[in-house]
């Protein structure tokens, strides 16, 4: 007989209809909490891990002929003398010996590595923005720094270092007279037989230093066009080419920020890295026998190729994490 008696609960009446006093109270705690298009905006890591991994790859398929002419003019010490009177002369001459796929060389070291390294940087962010937020939603722009920098640092870690320590040594490979690295795989197998693990680890200071910085400077000028389009609204969407122009000037201020540690690390992984004791002392020479502005070399390529990495990088980041908000729920 009990079970078929329905307990009756407090929430309900006696018909199943709950009282006025507890719809009052449900009704003031609805009206206190968030309605669904206001909760704040936290992206799970998940979502950022997948969609900075699609926008890495996409990213440096178009972009690496600027990446490749910046690495050669910055390995082009004026001591040898120099073998490029600039950024046309290098492309002539690339194009001339090993064809426009030429432009391409060293392609697939960043290729394997760039995946990741854009889901270990958005999956960081979003990992330690999320806890940074404010009860709206909100992240300012100096803790974006912080997050930034904390991204940089386990990419540079994870996957870029070893990726840009193979990429330069292919670039670098390819000005020798006889050319002796194959293929990625078997370039990576040379390396690693002839210097060990660490020789795919070159310059590892100067490259957390450089994506420490880059992240740092690129997620504060972000974070901070980001609130004052939005007039600090977290809700409020952004146009993509708006996303484009602010990520572009994102990476412009990254490029002028940091371009000399930028060198610093390419000479450290070169194939002539052993003729530096570390990095202080990389930067010393460089100071002392080619001057100051050749800390600044490579900077316009490097300017272009960034400013439409970091707008590319964001524009498909923030369409792939709403397509995936689409089809995948998170809490």
């Amino acid at each position: 007989m009990s079970s078929l008696v329905r307990p009756f609960s407090i929430s309900e009446g006696p018909c199943g209809a709950r009282p006025s006093s507890v719809r009052g109270t449900l009704a003031a705690a609805s009206a206190q909490s968030p309605a669904r298009g206001g909760r704040p905006k936290l992206t799970h890591p998940g979502k950022a891990i997948l969609a900075g991994g699609i926008a890495g790859g996409i990213e440096i398929c178009i972009t690496f002929p600027t990446e490749y002419v910046k690495t050669q003019l910055q390995l082009d010490e004026r001591s040898n003398p120099p073998r490029y009177r600039g950024i046309g002369h290098c492309v002539r001459l690339t194009v001339q010996d090993h064809g426009v796929k030429g432009l391409y060389r060293g392609l697939s070291s960043l290729l394997y590595g760039s995946i990741p390294k854009s889901a270990v940087r958005f999956g960081m962010f979003e990992f330690l923005s999320n806890r940074a937020k404010s009860s709206t939603g909100k992240l300012d722009s100096k803790t974006s720094l912080v997050c930034g920098l904390g991204a940089g640092v386990a990419e540079a870690i994870m996957v870029v270092c070893p990726m840009e320590t193979i990429k330069v040594k292919f670039i670098h490979d390819q000005c020798s007279a006889r050319p002796k690295y194959r293929g990625f795989f078997h370039g990576v197998r040379e390396i690693i037989r002839e210097q060990g693990l660490r020789g795919t680890y070159q310059g590892v200071t100067a490259t957390v230093l450089k994506q420490g910085s880059n992240q740092a400077i690129r997620f504060f000028v972000m974070t901070s066009l980001r609130n004052w389009y939005t007039a600090d609204d977290p809700h409020k969407e952004m146009n993509p080419f708006v996303t484009g122009a602010f990520g572009a000037t994102a990476g412009a201020a990254s490029v002028f920020g940091n371009t000399p540690v930028d060198v610093v690390k390419t000479r450290m992984q070169g194939l002539e890295a052993q003729k530096y004791k570390n990095t202080m002392d990389c930067a010393y020479q460089i100071f002392r026998n080619e001057g100051p502005l050749a800390f600044y070399k490579g900077t316009v390529p490097r300017l272009g190729r960034v400013c439409l990495d970091v707008a590319i990088v964001f524009v498909i980041y923030e369409e792939v994490v709403k397509v995936l908000n689409r089809y995948w729920a998170t809490n």
